[in-house]
């Protein structure tokens, strides 16, 4: 009977064991609730995978998981200006999935190998002629007013983040140059620009003028070189039609000295800036005051700054994003001044062209 019952005790503690080396993930049931938001939320958004149940399943998980995050998110608002946080295109996609599929992974790897933000500002002593630092910063900028904005791209999962803003802020400075506002070709940047960059998976702004500047590249017009979204063979066709960047650009790390931030964009025009876009996944408007690391290891996408807004309650900066329209405020974002939220400051380039 010992004998038994040792048997017993050994086999018991071998399958707690068992248990205590595999970890064992219990999912929370899904609420009939949040199966009913889902299935609107899959309407609403035309997604493809109704019929499809193992996907189903998988996206439903993940809604749920974005749910509880949207909730956390929202509680911790401090005024009616934070961010607020709801439903979007990405919420049935995990953290990892967003990240991997409309982010770029490794610019924060590209950015430390290059060495941009410590060591390294390109023209600095242009820009400070340039831009001549007023009495006082107006209270207000936004550039949507000048009509010299164009319209809210979308790159999809083309991961090309750092051509759309580049091009876009070459289109707002010939725009204040000439008076007229042309659409160039971003696809002519994902083709061709070399200088480290790769197309839809990934690159740089500063090597990306870099690489215009010193191969003298002439942006072409969109009509004329036309966006797919994917990585083609160049065809650079130096029609004489497109537009020129100026040997003056500007690659700053600009952290804990924002101020020239809003000078640049007083003074000069649109900026170009490096960010951490991680939490703006399920982003519905407001300005983002939190919850938006600014660590350069974070750094995965690429915007435009159109402008700021000192007079308001939270004082903060406009962001235009290429995620289309129906992201964020239509296809803005606000986030606040001074904190360097979400690595804003982190690599800032302005541009002329020629």
């Amino acid at each position: 009977m010992a004998v038994e019952w040792k048997t017993v005790f050994m086999t018991v503690a071998v399958v707690c064991l068992c248990f205590v080396g595999i970890p064992i993930r219990v999912d929370k049931p899904i609420d009939t609730a949040t199966q009913a938001l889902f299935k609107d939320y899959v309407k609403r958004f035309n997604k493809s995978y109704e019929n499809n149940e193992t996907e189903y399943a998988l996206r439903l998980r993940q809604f749920q998981e974005s749910l509880e995050m949207i909730q956390k998110l929202n509680s911790e608002r401090k005024s009616e200006a934070s961010a607020h946080y709801g439903l979007t295109k990405f919420s049935d996609m995990s953290p990892h999935e967003f990240l991997h599929h409309h982010l770029y992974v490794g610019l924060q790897s590209r950015l430390m190998k290059c060495n941009h933000w410590r060591n390294r500002t390109h023209h600095s002593h242009e820009r400070k002629e340039r831009a001549i630092k007023p009495v006082s910063l107006p209270e207000r900028v936004d550039w949507r007013e000048k009509n010299v904005i164009g319209k809210i791209r979308n790159q999809k999962t083309c991961g090309a983040c750092w051509a759309f803003s580049t091009v876009e802020t070459a289109e707002a400075m010939y725009a204040l140059k000439t008076g007229v506002l042309e659409e160039f070709s971003v696809q002519e940047m994902i083709d061709c620009a070399q200088n480290g960059n790769i197309g839809c998976a990934g690159g740089d702004t500063c090597s990306l003028l870099e690489w215009i500047v010193a191969k003298n590249i002439s942006i072409e017009l969109e009509k004329q070189y036309p966006l797919t979204l994917e990585t083609q063979t160049c065809k650079l066709k130096g029609s004489g039609n497109g537009v020129h960047i100026a040997p003056n650009f500007t690659c700053d790390y600009l952290v804990g000295n924002e101020e020239e931030i809003l000078l640049m964009l007083a003074n000069h025009g649109p900026v170009i800036v490096a960010i951490n876009a991680l939490n703006w996944q399920n982003y519905l408007g407001g300005i983002i005051q939190f919850h938006c690391d600014g660590s350069p290891v974070h750094i995965n996408h690429a915007v435009q700054i159109v402008g700021y807004d000192k007079s308001s309650a939270v004082p903060h900066y406009i962001l235009r994003n290429s995620w289309g329209p129906d992201f964020g405020d239509k296809g803005y974002l606000y986030v606040a001044i001074g904190e360097n939220l979400c690595g804003l400051a982190t690599e800032v380039s302005s541009l002329d062209v020629l």
